[in-house]
């Protein structure tokens, strides 16, 4: 699959990995009704309307990177699978 057939299926609730990625279980989705607490304690985006209301969730052996970039490699690849 290429990364602009990921970007339909992750936004109709698909989970999807690159087959190259090392790490196991690592995949990538749609995280939606984003919120953060800053550092005053303060809930930011609360009612969603600040920062929107999706981002591409990375999921991998060391938690979920909310906001998750993919790379020029990622963006060209052609190894993309559904979980």
């Amino acid at each position: 699959m290429t990364f602009s057939d990921v970007l339909i299926a992750i936004q109709e609730g698909k989970k999807a990995r690159r087959k190259g990625w090392n790490g196991k279980n690592q995949y990538i989705e749609i995280a939606s009704n984003i919120s953060y607490i800053n550092a005053s304690g303060e809930i930011i985006n609360v009612d969603h309307k600040e920062i929107g209301n999706k981002a591409i969730a990375f999921v991998g052996t060391s938690g979920v990177q909310i906001g998750w970039l993919a790379s020029q490699a990622d963006m060209l690849a052609n190894d993309w699978e559904i979980v």
